[in-house]
């Protein structure tokens, strides 16, 4: 089992530690409730280290991204992050992403942690360039997500850059706590606005010490993996393996609008002509009005009985306090405002097809 480099740093603090894409990762502290809302009214922080991080540097270094990822790259200006996913060569997908130009001939891309070394030989596998240079820094980076909509005014004491004009999906590469050449995305998972701070291990912990000192005014506190499933899921953000994986394609997923035909991908003729096909299924979010929380697995019905899909994520949601999920239905019952049910057990309890997010803030 991996530790990130604050793996003691958790344990001292009490939580609970649990086995996580080969880490063992925080999964609470105080409870999943209390971190949700915290990062929901103020400001908490999540150690995320887990997750991969790829160079890809070099005069061809755009040409390999373009080619393996499904958005237009091109687009991206040095100190812009865009979303995206890899495909693969049957139309699913191989992992979804985060691609940062770090510079004219340099990107980074964040990948999910169960999928680092999946990712890195799909990459590999794709790349047909002589002028690139490929690095797994993986090991090398830890990342801090400070999520919350007091993140900015907690953490504009720890840099000289001015946080509140750095935009969503934006990053600089500044000083922060007093160590340089730290990446400071405004990116995150959470919908509560924040921030993620990329590192080298060495300097983490030190990081951590200082995040903490200067929320402590803030109501700053330490958020397991739980809540930021909870959280994640309330604004309707898709998690690999549940709502998105190698057989999902990003139509069916609702991610059409990070698939750009400007260019040419894996599998993007395949993925234009299904573009334009009837899809056999379509990812939806719901929500319970009968009492019941959804989960995974479970079976979708009409109101006849008739299995029409299956939940790939669910819980109770901690800030509008009823069951919400997702899952893939029959396209016949994706509209807004259909009618469906879930099995819980021997019970079809009854649920609505609602627009994302579940939370509006």
């Amino acid at each position: 089992m991996k530790r990130t480099a604050l793996t003691h740093v958790h344990e001292a603090l009490g939580a609970k530690m649990v086995p996580f894409a080969g880490y063992s990762m925080p999964v609470q502290y105080e409870g999943v409730n209390i971190e949700h809302q915290t990062v929901r009214e103020s400001v908490g922080v999540f150690d995320v280290s887990h997750m991969g991080e790829f160079f890809v540097s070099g005069e061809e270094a755009l040409d390999l991204v373009q080619s393996v990822t499904s958005n237009d790259a091109s687009r991206l200006i040095v100190g812009k992050a865009q979303y995206s996913c890899i495909t693969n060569d049957t139309g699913g997908i191989v992992d979804d992403l985060i691609v940062y130009r770090i510079d004219e001939n340099e990107y980074m891309l964040v990948v999910n942690a169960a999928n680092i070394e999946k990712d890195w030989n799909w990459i590999n596998s794709k790349n047909t360039f002589s002028k690139v240079t490929l690095e797994n820094r993986s090991d090398e980076y830890s990342l801090l997500a400070i999520q919350g909509p007091k993140a900015v005014e907690a953490m504009q004491s720890l840099t000289k850059e001015y946080l509140f004009e750095i935009k969503f999906y934006n990053f600089v590469i500044g000083e922060f706590a007093g160590v340089k050449d730290v990446i400071i995305s405004a990116t995150g998972y959470t919908g509560s606005g924040g921030f993620e701070i990329y590192c080298k291990n060495e300097d983490v912990e030190h990081i951590w010490n200082e995040v903490f000192k200067a929320g402590k005014d803030f109501g700053i506190k330490p958020i397991g993996l739980a809540a930021r499933d909870t959280l994640r899921l309330e604004m309707g953000y898709s998690l690999y393996g549940n709502d998105i994986d190698d057989t999902t394609s990003p139509f069916e997923a609702g991610l059409g609008w990070i698939v750009k035909f400007t260019k040419t991908f894996t599998n993007s003729e395949n993925l234009s002509a299904q573009k334009k096909k009837i899809l056999s299924r379509k990812l939806v979010a719901f929500e319970m009005q009968d009492r019941g929380i959804p989960r995974t697995t479970y079976d979708i019905v009409n109101d006849k009985g008739e299995l029409i899909g299956k939940v790939t994520s669910g819980t109770m949601s901690p800030s509008l306090k009823k069951g919400i999920g997702l899952g893939y239905v029959n396209p016949a019952y994706a509209d807004f405002g259909s009618k469906i049910f879930i099995q819980i057990r021997k019970k079809q309890l009854a649920a609505t097809v609602v627009k994302l997010p579940f939370y509006k803030g």
